[in-house]
């Protein structure tokens, strides 16, 4: 099974188990690699209940290394953040970058402002939203964070699309100018398999938008999201599916910022 880059631990205080736990799992499902990847502290500019606070790093850095030790080489372990893509957060991410030896780091468009969009808490502000507005500012932003060129990574390409709530129309007209940004940065995106388990039902990107990717000649990886150590590696073979119709036939490993490929 290809690798497994976007996982999370309790440090981001809704995610469950230890390092071990998620080793344990990630080797059951024959997996090529276990990277580990929380939710970036911000710094003081926003606040919010679901990540890892900048004092926690130390014990972040302690998880991935009792990861290692358990690994005993039986299976790479890589080293990761998810970072929320803010305004005005390139001088915080690459302050971040350089504080650990990271082999990846997952950009992610979570808010609008200071909307976190994909949170239930904040649910029914979408009935107060314009639809087409929201994607539009949505996939504005995330053509803008691919082409900071701060990450290795573009994380669920269309989370927008979580609670159900879609445009009109061919969905194309945003996809398109986003796929033509994320190419000319160079970054991967990933297939994650969290969106089959949301209210959209549909892996993030949806298929039209992973067949625009692939013709683009955009590499990939696929993810589980997972936040619990049962999640590690779900639905990768429904995933797999999805990503050779679109014509994949491979997908990316990082280790310490550097690229290779593993067949599907």
């Amino acid at each position: 099974m290809p690798a497994d880059f976007h996982t999370h631990t309790p440090l981001c205080h809704h995610a469950i188990g230890s390092p071990e736990a998620y080793v344990d799992a990630a080797i059951k499902q024959g997996l090529s690699a276990y990277g580990i990847s929380d939710h970036a502290p911000v710094g003081d500019a926003y606040f919010d209940d679901w990540r890892m606070l900048y004092d926690k790093m130390p014990e972040y850095f302690s998880w991935i290394e009792a990861a290692q030790k358990h690994a005993a080489g039986r299976i790479p372990i890589r080293a990761g953040m998810e970072c929320d893509w803010l305004p005005n957060c390139q001088a915080w991410i690459e302050k971040l970058s350089e504080s650990y030896e990271w082999d990846y780091l997952i950009g992610s468009v979570h808010y609008l402002g200071t909307w976190d969009f994909d949170n239930p808490k904040w649910l029914g502000r979408w009935a107060e939203s314009d639809v087409d507005e929201v994607w539009s500012r949505y996939w504005k932003e995330y053509a803008a964070m691919a082409e900071s060129q701060l990450f290795d990574i573009l994380g669920h390409p269309d989370l927008v699309k979580k609670f159900s709530h879609r445009p009109h129309g061919d969905l194309a007209r945003y996809y398109e100018p986003t796929i033509e940004a994320i190419a000319v940065s160079g970054c991967a995106i990933e297939l994650n398999t969290a969106g089959w388990h949301k209210p959209c039902a549909e892996a993030y990107p949806h298929h039209e938008f992973l067949e625009l990717a692939r013709a683009a000649g955009i590499p990939l990886v696929i993810s589980s999201d997972a936040h619990a150590p049962e999640e590690i590696g779900r639905d990768f073979p429904q995933a797999i599916a999805l990503a050779k119709a679109a014509g994949y036939s491979e997908t990316l490993l990082f280790e310490k910022g550097k690229r290779s490929s593993e067949l599907l």
